[in-house]
């Protein structure tokens, strides 16, 4: 993220703003908010790349799917997902 830092005005629902604020912690409602644009960019890049590579391989099928991640389970031995995912987290 770049360092320079510009003020904004945002409109959302009051329960996600109060939800948010209540989660943001120490580093403050910004931070967070911050966090979640960054996040959602990196998934609409992705989704952007998925469309290109699709457009010029065609679509992925469920099999394709299904060998990935029974590919992945045996590399990461045994572990699921999300289990990995939290340990990506921490």
């Amino acid at each position: 993220m770049s360092d320079a830092t510009q003020k904004y005005s945002i409109s959302m629902p009051r329960d996600i703003a109060e939800a948010a604020r209540a989660r943001s912690g120490p580093s403050g409602l910004s931070a967070y908010v911050t966090a979640a644009v960054a996040r959602q960019i990196e998934r609409d890049n992705l989704a952007e790349l998925i469309a290109v590579a699709e457009a010029e391989h065609g679509p992925i099928t469920a099999e394709e799917i299904d060998a990935t991640r029974e590919e992945f389970r045996r590399t990461h031995g045994g572990q699921s997902e999300s289990d990995t995912e939290q340990k990506d987290v921490a």
